[in-house]
């Protein structure tokens, strides 16, 4: 039942009912006060009501912060995650209180953000957004529709397929030996196992088996361990760096790998190339010898085999000299 009563020269109105905690809010009269009460018990009995009182107090910013505090430190990612959180709380959306944030706010974002970055870039940006929304529904009792889901997101451009030739990686070996001893390994490693940047800078020597050639990682990109086999010239490779006191076998950070590297290829006059394209030419050369998708995913950490083909392309050319052997 709804209580009204006057409370300095105002209205407030009570909503008392078992099994939902008090709602109340104040007016200028007290016809808007039985007014809303009315509303307020109609939904309750309806099976509508919704409880918006954090989201109404509550700005964006706000959501952001207590993400960074309490979740983001739990994460594998937490420093790049970090990152991209404190960029949000920048942004003149951050301002927005949470029970008006709506999907118009993310179109103006999306379009905005479209102008000044790529499609894929914004794409993250915006999922970032729509996991922290929803951990705020599911664990702090954010009564909002998740603004993000209602909105059309951009078209993923297509995947990279930039591969280095051999006079481009003898240029960039080059700028990288001038920049630190550890830097040309690291990327001649990086071409031979297709092991990611983070699983390069984590890679331990007391993981590293030189009797079985393989290596072991703890701990991926997608949760899971592997085992990543080590050809002879990457052994080779390994067995030519010093052993860092600290037992990584490669003594790096993470971060500053690809700020080097991309130093390095601008110095060796190589345009549009990053460090994770590495992967990409690792991969499509070893799908050249692992016909075998599943083995190649193996030595990879691929779980999606259609995540592995954005990594793999084919010349035409090599397809018709295959199809050609098939007539003969």
């Amino acid at each position: 039942m709804a209580s009204i009563r006057a409370r300095s020269n105002k209205w407030q109105a009570r909503v008392i009912r078992v099994g939902h905690p008090t709602i109340a809010k104040t007016f200028l009269t007290r016809q808007d006060a039985e007014k809303w009460a009315r509303s307020i018990e109609i939904e309750i009995d309806r099976g509508t009501y919704i409880n918006n009182d954090y989201a109404q107090k509550t700005l964006f910013k706000e959501i952001l912060q207590k993400y960074l505090d309490d979740v983001t430190p739990q994460m594998r990612s937490a420093d790049t995650q970090a990152i991209r959180v404190r960029k949000l709380m920048k942004h003149p959306i951050a301002e927005v209180n949470m029970a008006q944030l709506s999907p118009r706010h993310m179109a103006d974002y999306r379009d905005e953000r479209l102008k000044v970055i790529k499609p894929n870039t914004v794409i993250r940006e915006l999922a970032v957004m729509s996991s922290i929304i929803n951990h705020a529904r599911r664990e702090w009792g954010l009564n909002i529709i998740n603004p993000v889901t209602m909105i059309k997101k951009p078209s993923s451009s297509q995947g990279r397929d930039r591969i280095l030739n051999n006079e481009e990686l003898d240029r960039l070996f080059i700028e990288l030996e001038k920049i630190s001893p550890w830097y040309k390994p690291l990327v001649k490693f990086a071409i031979e196992t297709a092991m990611r940047r983070g699983e390069l800078t984590s890679l331990l020597w007391t993981n590293v088996n030189f009797e079985k050639s393989v290596a072991f990682l703890p701990l991926t990109k997608n949760g899971d361990s592997r085992y990543v086999p080590l050809s002879s010239k990457a052994i080779s490779i390994l067995k030519l760096l010093p052993r860092d006191i600290e037992g990584r076998v490669f003594p790096l950070n993470k971060q500053t790998v690809s700020i080097f590297f991309l130093r390095a290829s601008r110095r060796a006059k190589i345009e549009d190339i990053h460090f994770h394209d590495l992967r990409h030419m690792s991969i499509t050369r070893l799908a050249s010898v692992f016909s075998n998708p599943m083995e190649l995913a193996s030595i990879s950490g691929h779980k999606s085999l259609s995540m592995l083909k954005r990594y793999t392309h084919f010349k035409a050319e090599d397809l018709v000299k295959k199809l050609n052997k098939i007539n003969h």
